[in-house]
C-alpha cells in the first residue's frame, strides 16, 4: 500500500541521515575546478601539539616565507580555535610533477639558523609538534601504515592505513633532534567529465605529505633551485643542534595521482572512523537501560501512586484513625518557595538557553550542514544561538520567579543574563591571560574580546530581558494546593537521603548512557580528532534527556514520601549528578590518555574541564527541574485535600 512505501521512506531517510552525515553536505563550500598547470595554492593553519595545547602560527618557527604574507580573513570560530591561515612559499599547480625543488628564495645557498631559532626548534620537536597545511581547503595528512595481521606470510596482504592530520615537524632519536626538512606532497585529483572539445578540469580530492629529514650535504642544489633526492638507503638525516648555529635547505616535491574518490566524498578518508559497531552497540546499550528504567519507574511509581491516591481519596471513617504518611503531609509545604528564588531561576535560565543552544547546533549538524570543511562554523553557530536563546531562557526564568513570589524582576533578569555567562567569560579571561603570556595563537585577540562582549550586552542581555518581562508577566504557573502559613517539622532523615549519596545515585545512570560518545569527544577536542558523528550524538542527546528526567522524578518522590518537602534547589542539584561523574571522567582522562607534563597545559585542560562541567551541570539540572516540577504538580492535584 502507499502509506506503508511512504512509512518506508522516512524510516530509510531517518537511517540515511543518522548514518551519512559524512556523505553530502549542503552549504559552505563550493568545489573549485582547476585546469591543468592552474596554481593550487597550499596555505599554512598552525602548529599543534597534543601535549601542550597551545596552538601556534606557522611563522613563528623560522620556515621560510613568501615575499608578502597575507592572513585570510577569519570567522569567530577559526579565531577562537587558534587558526591563522597564511599563505606560503610552495609552488604547486595542478598535474604538474615537481622532483625536488628548492623552496627558500635563492637557489642553492642554505638557510642558516640562529642559536635561537635552533633552540626554537628543538623545543618545538620534543614537544611533537604537528603542522597544518591546507591544499584547496583540505587539511594535509600523512599516511600511517600497520599492519593488521601479525602473522609473517599474512603481512603482506593487509595493511591498515590510517590518517594523522598533519605532519610531525621532526623527530628525536636519543637526545638529537631532526627536522624534517623536506615534504614529498602527494595530491590526488579527480577528473571531471567536460564536453569532447573542452580541455579536461580537475578537483583536489586528497592531500597526503610524506615528510623526510635530509642532511644538507645530501640535497645536491644547483642554481636553478632544483635538488635531487638521494637513494633512500644511503642518506642522513638533518640535525639541529640546539646549542650553535644550523645549515639546512627546506625543499620539497610534488606528485599527483589520479583518484576515482568524488569531490562530495573526499572528506571521507579523514573521517572514517574504524569504530562505529562502538556507537552502535553503546547506543542499543543504552536504549536498553532507558528502556528498563522506565518500565521499572512507570511500574513502581503508577502502582504506588494509584494505591497511595486511591487510600488518600477514600473518604471513610476508618481514615480519620489511621496516621496519614507519606508525600500528602506535605501538602501544605510541598509549593513553599525555596531559599534565593532569584539564583534558583536564573540558573535554570540558562540551562533553557543551553538547552535550546546545544539541541539546535546537534540537529543542524546532524543535517550535515556544519562538516568540518567549513572551519570554525560549529563554534561560531554555538555563540550565536547562545546570545539569540537569550528569549527563551528569560521567559522561563522570569515566570518560575513570578510563580516563588518573587517580585524584583529587573534585578532577575540580570542576574539571569550575567550569572553563567559571567562566570564562563571570567575562567576564559583568566585562561588567556596565561595562553597570552605563551604568545600562542590559541589565545583570543583583543578586538574579538570586545566583539563577544559586545555581543553579550549588545544581543544576549537585551533578549534576555525582553524574554523575562513577558514570562514576569505571564500568568505564573499554577500550583494546586495552598501553602500552609506556618512551615511543618522535618523529621530526621535516613543517611541514604543525603544530598551526596543522591547525586552519586542519580549521577550514574545518565553518565553510562552517554560515556562512549563523551571518550570520542575528548579526543577531538584534546586530542584534534575531527568529530562528526552527530547522528549518533543527537540519539544520544534524547536519550539523556529521558534518564534525567526519569531520574529525577524517582529521586523526588522518594524524598517527598520521607516528609522533607524542600526539592528545589536539591532536585537541581541532584538530577545534575552526571557531571560529577564527567569530573572524575575527565581526571581519568587526563591522567591515562594524556601526556600533558608542564603546569599550563594542565590548567588549560581543567579550566576547560570546569566549564564543561559546569555547563552540563546546568544543562542536566535545568532537565530534571523541570520533569519533577511537572510530576509533582500532577500527584497533587490527583490527591483530593480537605
Amino acid at each position: 500500500s502507499p502509506f506503508l512505501q511512504e512509512r518506508l521512506r522516512y524510516v530509510l531517510l531517518l537511517l540515511f541521515l543518522l548514518h551519512g552525515t559524512d556523505s553530502f553536505y549542503v552549504p559552505g563550500v563550493a568545489p573549485i575546478n582547476f585546469h591543468r598547470n592552474d596554481p593550487v595554492e597550499i596555505k599554512a593553519v598552525k602548529l599543534t601539539s597534543s601535549r601542550t595545547q597551545l596552538p601556534y602560527e606557522y611563522y613563528s618557527l623560522p620556515f621560510c616565507q613568501p615575499t608578502k604574507i597575507t592572513y585570510k580573513a577569519e570567522n569567530l570560530g577559526e579565531v577562537l580555535r587558534g587558526d591563522r591561515i597564511v599563505n606560503t612559499p610552495f609552488q604547486v599547480s595542478m598535474n604538474v610533477e615537481k622532483k625536488c625543488e628548492v623552496l627558500c628564495n635563492f637557489p642553492n645557498k642554505p638557510v642558516t639558523l640562529t642559536v635561537e631559532q635552533s633552540k626554537l626548534i628543538a623545543e618545538r620537536i620534543r614537544e611533537d609538534y604537528y603542522v597544518h597545511l591546507i591544499a584547496d581547503n583540505l587539511p594535509v595528512a600523512t599516511r600511517l601504515e600497520f599492519y593488521s595481521n601479525r602473522e609473517e606470510e599474512e603481512k603482506k596482504k593487509e595493511k591498515d592505513v590510517q590518517f594523522e592530520h598533519g605532519y610531525r615537524l621532526g623527530f628525536m632519536d636519543g637526545n638529537k633532534f631532526y627536522l624534517h626538512n623536506h615534504l614529498s606532497f602527494i595530491l590526488y585529483y579527480h577528473r571531471e567529465d567536460v564536453e569532447e572539445n573542452q580541455e579536461p578540469t580537475y578537483r583536489v580530492v586528497r592531500f597526503e605529505v610524506i615528510p623526510q629529514s635530509i642532511k644538507l650535504e645530501d640535497l645536491k642544489a644547483d642554481e636553478k633551485s632544483m635538488c635531487t633526492l638521494p637513494e633512500a638507503t644511503g642518506s642522513a638525516p638533518q640535525e639541529i643542534d640546539p646549542s650553535k648555529e644550523n645549515q639546512l635547505l627546506f625543499t620539497y616535491s610534488v606528485h599527483w595521482e589520479e583518484s576515482d574518490i568524488k569531490w562530495a566524498s573526499r572528506w571521507d578518508t579523514y573521517l572514517t572512523m574504524s569504530d562505529v559497531q562502538i556507537h552502535w552497540f553503546s547506543i542499543i546499550n543504552s536504549v536498553v537501560v532507558v528502556f528498563f528504567l522506565s518500565g521499572i519507574l512507570s511500574m513502581i511509581i503508577i502502582r504506588t501512586l494509584r494505591k497511595d491516591i486511591a487510600n488518600y481519596n477514600k473518604e471513610d471513617d476508618i481514615e480519620d484513625t489511621m496516621e496519614e504518611s507519606g508525600w500528602k503531609l506535605v501538602h501544605g509545604d510541598v509549593f513553599r518557595p525555596p531559599q534565593y528564588p532569584m539564583i534558583l531561576s536564573s540558573l535554570l535560565g540558562s540551562g533553557i538557553q543551553l538547552f535550546c543552544m546545544i539541541l539546535i547546533v546537534i540537529f543542524v549538524a546532524m543535517l550535515g550542514m556544519l562538516s568540518p570543511s567549513s572551519r570554525g562554523a560549529l563554534m561560531t553557530t554555538a555563540c550565536f544561538l547562545f546570545m539569540f536563546m537569550g528569549v527563551f531562557g528569560g521567559f522561563f526564568a522570569g515566570r518560575l520567579y513570578r510563580t516563588l513570589k518573587g517580585h524584583r524582576w529587573k534585578k532577575g533578569a540580570f542576574c539571569t543574563a550575567t550569572l553563567y555567562p559571567g562566570v564562563v567569560f571570567g575562567i576564559c579571561f583568566v585562561l588567556n591571560c596565561f595562553i597570552w603570556g605563551k604568545h600562542s595563537s590559541g589565545a583570543v585577540p583583543f578586538p574579538t574580546m570586545v566583539a563577544l562582549l559586545c555581543m553579550w550586552f549588545g544581543i544576549s542581555l537585551p533578549l534576555v530581558y525582553l524574554g523575562y518581562y513577558f514570562g514576569f508577566r505571564k500568568q505564573p504557573y499554577d500550583n494546586p494546593v495552598r501553602t500552609n502559613q506556618i512551615p511543618r517539622q522535618i523529621p530526621e532523615q535516613r543517611w541514604y537521603m543525603n544530598k551526596f549519596v543522591g547525586i552519586l545515585m542519580a549521577g550514574i545512570l545518565p553518565f553510562g548512557a552517554m560515556f562512549i560518545e563523551l571518550f570520542f569527544i575528548f579526543s577531538a577536542i584534546w586530542e584534534n580528532q575531527f568529530y562528526y558523528l552527530f547522528g549518533f550524538l543527537f540519539l544520544v542527546f534524547i536519550i539523556l534527556v529521558v534518564s534525567c528526567s526519569q531520574i529525577s522524578i524517582v529521586m523526588v518522590y522518594f524524598q517527598l514520601c520521607a516528609e522533607d518537602y524542600r526539592w528545589w534547589w536539591r532536585t537541581f542539584l541532584v538530577s545534575g549528578g552526571s557531571a560529577f561523574y564527567v569530573l572524575i571522567y575527565a581526571i581519568f582522562y587526563f591522567v591515562n590518555k594524556l601526556d600533558i607534563v608542564e603546569f599550563i597545559p594542565s590548567l588549560l585542560y581543567f579550566g576547560y574541564t570546569a566549564l564543561m562541567v559546569l555547563s552540563f551541570w546546568l544543562l542536566t539540572g535545568t532537565i530534571g527541574f523541570y520533569a519533577a516540577y511537572m510530576f509533582v504538580r500532577k500527584i497533587y492535584a490527583a490527591v483530593k485535600i480537605d
